[in-house]
């Protein structure tokens, strides 16, 4: 690797030809601010909040999108650049709706951040008009508010460029533009997917997902209820980060023990309905292989990808597998089985699931999401939500101890576990098929061709005779590229594996917000995925068929996978959508 020698702030230093001053200044231990930049998504330099002052330069210069050259000298901490970045803050502020006290992001807000560290004490020094925008609310799963936003532009940048649906970019010109939907539609009116990307990357309280925590506080508060909840494989991976805790922590165990303390009757693990999916998902790919079904089979545990493929690949539905999600299993399972088993009304059950995914909030409205008569969900939160009710209980959850979930729906495989990064469904879902189709145990519970944080992977593997070609895609723009190449016959896959948030559930909209000084630097997907298979990896239980509270239940109720009463409580159906509802 070619290196050039360069100086930043007098302090000698070799880095790789090509870096930009950001990056060779993060080498150095020096962290330069930033409000738009996102590595390899929204490099464009616009908001100059990370300027620097170059030795020879006429101006100052935009560290995020600068290159390095041999020679080159860099002050990060001048007064020039302390200047122009204040003042820089002041102009965004002055635009900016400054109810910070009432904001979500209040204290993990980026602006808010540098605001106190450059001083910006005096508001009324940089007050300007400040709501001038409606907030769009329209949409199931998240808000707008335009009165907050500083137009980084990130959150277009990720829906156009990662998620390929692009249905939010800058409208207008001058002091008059402002991110919108094309021809200012509300955005429930457009073919927005629900994914919350969005959400993740915003610096401010712009963008929001609509908050069901009262909901929940309600539901435990009523004593006509049996308020139970479940948990989903990737949230053990992610929680702990509210709470100051490293990126890629597992705290399974305090997670149990907190929902607990709210005050839940009962607290299961998704993981549980995350073995059933699999049992129900494998059966149906062996039947397709065996007798001449649709192929490729495409999973349906992601809503948002669900959602995409009903706008924007309608022709493609017949290759979905009819399994409902996880989290949409184990509501029904909840409401049929469980409540027989434990002589309860279904009508009286507020059943509630912690979620990584925005969609999901959709997800539980979906038509043919009812097994009793009743919603198989209630009411879903994310990571974000739960961390707030679990702060507002007042639990000091660093130091819970740690406890394990209810039986028998608490019982869950490591396979279960794994579907939170993204091949974690496919290596899941191979586990159960290997031993379906062959009659044999599987040399190998690691299919490692399939895991990883890349956008696309291909792996092809002998199942008995058979050779079964597999693809995994994260990221609804890498779902357009193995869609579009399978429907161009340039590929022939057996088993798709589709996920839309890009590194899977892992990394989903509804999980902890990290700031941009963190995002770009640090492969969160990878961390907290690597909490999961390392779980995993050492559970003795790895495979969904052979989880006994997963036998239990076909024991008891459900006879086999794909059996009558199975496809009444555990499938669903799907159909095309218009993408703009106008």
């Amino acid at each position: 690797m070619e290196m050039v020698n360069i100086k930043i702030n007098g302090l000698p230093l070799s880095v790789p030809k090509g870096s930009t001053i950001l990056e060779a200044a993060r080498q150095a231990g020096i962290e330069i601010p930033t409000l738009c930049f996102l590595r390899d998504i929204n490099e464009i330099g616009a908001c100059r909040i990370c300027v620097v002052e170059v030795k020879g330069a006429r101006s100052l210069v935009a560290s995020c999108v600068y290159p390095v050259n041999e020679g080159m000298e860099v002050f990060t901490n001048s007064a020039r650049v302390q200047e122009s970045r204040k003042t820089t803050l002041e102009l965004i502020l002055s635009d900016h709706e400054k109810n910070c006290l009432f904001c979500v992001r209040s204290g993990n807000c980026e602006l808010q951040k540098l605001a106190q560290e450059y001083g910006l004490s005096d508001p009324t020094a940089w007050a300007g008009e400040t709501n001038r925008y409606e907030i769009d609310d329209s949409a199931t799963h998240m808000w707008r508010n335009n009165n907050k936003c500083i137009l980084c532009r990130r959150c277009a940048a990720v829906c156009e460029k990662n998620q390929a649906v692009g249905v939010i970019g800058a409208n207008d010109r001058g002091f008059k533009t402002h991110i919108g939907c094309a021809f200012e539609l509300d955005l429930a009116q457009t073919p927005c997917v629900s994914c919350g990307q969005c959400i993740t990357v915003c610096p401010v309280g712009a963008i929001g997902e609509k908050d069901d925590g009262p909901k929940v506080t309600a539901a435990l508060r009523d004593p006509e209820k049996y308020v139970v909840v479940q948990a989903a494989p990737s949230i053990r991976a992610t929680l702990g980060e509210e709470f100051g805790l490293p990126v890629g922590s597992n705290v399974e165990g305090k997670m149990a023990a907190a929902l607990r303390r709210l005050g839940f009757d009962k607290v299961f693990d998704t993981d549980f309905g995350a073995d059933l999916t699999i049992m129900e998902e494998a059966n149906e790919l062996v039947e397709r292989v065996q007798n001449g079904g649709k192929l490729p089979m495409i999973t349906s545990c992601s809503p948002g990808w669900i959602n995409f493929c009903e706008m924007y690949y309608p022709d493609m539905l017949d290759n979905l597998s009819s399994c409902k999600s996880p989290q949409q299993m184990f509501g029904a399972v909840i409401k049929t089985w469980y409540a027989k088993k434990e002589n309860l009304d279904p009508k009286n059950i507020v059943s509630v699931s912690v979620m990584p995914c925005t969609a999901k909030k959709y997800e539980i409205g979906r038509e043919d999401q009812s097994a009793a008569g009743v919603p198989d969900l209630d009411i879903t939160i994310t990571t974000r939500e739960l961390a707030r009710l679990i702060r507002a209980a007042g639990i000091d959850f660093a130091n819970l101890p740690d406890e394990e979930f209810d039986t028998p729906l608490g019982i869950a495989s490591g396979a279960g576990h794994i579907f939170g990064a993204t091949g974690g469904v496919m290596e899941a879902a191979l586990r159960t098929a290997y031993e379906t189709i062959t009659g044999e145990k599987a040399g190998s519970l690691e299919w490692k061709e399939v895991r990883g944080t890349e956008g696309v992977k291909e792996a092809s593997y002998k199942v008995g005779a058979l050779t079964v070609n597999v693809a995994v895609a994260s990221g609804l723009s890498n779902a357009r590229k193995v869609l579009d190449a399978v429907k161009s016959g340039e590929k022939d896959y057996t088993f798709i594996e589709i996920m839309a948030c890009p590194g899977g559930c892992v990394n989903g909209g509804g999980q902890p917000i990290q700031p941009a000084s963190v995002r770009n630097f640090t492969d969160l997907k990878a961390l907290r995925a690597k909490a999961l298979y390392e779980e995993d990896a050492g559970m003795d239980l790895r495979k969904s068929h052979e989880n006994p509270a997963i036998q239990e239940l076909y024991r008891d109720f459900l006879e086999k996978p794909g059996s009558h009463v199975a496809h009444e409580v555990l499938h669903t159906s799907y159909k095309a959508r218009k993408r703009y509802t106008v």
